[in-house]
This record gives C-alpha cells, structure tokens and sequence, in this order.
C-alpha cells in the first residue's frame, strides 16, 4: 500500500467510548510493530487494518466492523489506494468480528491476535479493560449485560484456539484463559 490516509484519530475520542479509545489503537501498532518477519505491503495492510477496525464503534450495534470496513473502502479508495490492497483492508477489518482464521492466513492470524491481545494481559490491566468495557455498555441493564457478556467469554474461553498467531498464542494464552475465567466467575455469581 503506497498511500496513507489520515487515520480516523476523531473517532476514538468519542464521548462513549472507554476501551475503544486511542489508547487502544496505540497498543495493537505497539503489537504490530514488535512482530518480526513482515514485508513492507504487510505490515502497512496491517497497519490500515488496525487504524480502521474501530473507527466505528456503537456497543448497542451488530455492524460496527462491516460499517468499519465500509469508512476504510471508501477513504482509501479516494486516496487512490489499490484495489487489491482496499480488500485486503476490509477482508482483515471483518475478521475481528467474528475472531476466526483459516489456517495458513498469517495476515488473518495477526489481525485477530493483536486485536484480542487484551484478553492475555495482566489481571490488572484485563480488570480495566473489563470495567471500560463495562461502562461503553452502560445503556444495558447489568442482569442482561452480565449474561451475555458471560456468553461471549465462555465462547472465547471454550475456543481451541484464542489468539492464532503462534506467537502470540505461546505469550498471551494461558493468561488470557486465567483472566476470562476469573471474568466469567465474577459475571455469574448470584
């Protein structure tokens, strides 16, 4: 990718959000930029990936990615980006929906790993993330905030496979089961 939009900085100061901030962003191109191996169109399809993959966030909306993918189609393509590089954008935006990859998809397998990174953090800091998110859910009632964030993290923690980026698995795994059980715990106590 030659060209280089002005990221969408703006939209991670939004009064609504608490982890789908700046400060997030910040840390998934610190992960990105400590991964080795990474050709240059690489790592900037990454790197466009990561600046857009939030630039819309409403919690109370199921197509915050595919809206996402649509702002980066469009602002990269009045760059004059290629084509094959646009789709490359959007195809890695849309995997953080859903968090899967298929095997051989190293570009994929980065994107997600980087983008769940939190979830391996240490318990003080996957604490925070828990509680930022919390409050960008403030509009949901804590019984069904509860249960269905109780339902993403055990989907999360029955995985496999929670981070399919090799590295990052080996690094972030066995914290990020800890933190989610403790999560899970703490969501379903009566």
């Amino acid at each position: 990718m030659i060209v280089h939009p002005d990221p969408p900085r703006a939209a991670y100061q939004e009064a609504h959000r608490r982890y789908h901030t700046q400060a997030h962003i910040d840390d998934c191109l610190a992960r990105l930029a400590a991964v080795d191996g990474l050709g240059d169109r690489e790592r900037d399809l990454l790197v466009q990936a990561i600046w857009w993959h939030d630039a819309v966030y409403d919690p109370l909306r199921p197509d915050n990615e595919a809206r996402s993918a649509d702002l980066a189609r469009e602002v990269l393509a009045a760059a004059e980006a290629p084509e094959t590089d646009i789709a490359e954008v959007e195809r890695l935006i849309l995997l953080t929906k859903g968090h899967t990859v298929e095997t051989g998809d190293r570009l994929g397998a980065l994107m997600v790993s980087i983008d769940l990174s939190i979830l391996g953090a240490a318990p003080e800091a996957y604490a925070a993330y828990a509680r930022a998110i919390r409050e960008e859910y403030a509009a949901v009632p804590d019984e069904i905030y509860r249960a269905g964030r109780a339902r993403v993290l055990e989907s999360f923690l029955a995985a496999p496979v929670l981070f399919p980026d090799p590295a990052f698995a080996k690094a972030l795994d066995a914290q990020a089961r800890r933190n989610l059980a403790a999560e899970i715990a703490e969501l379903t106590r009566a």
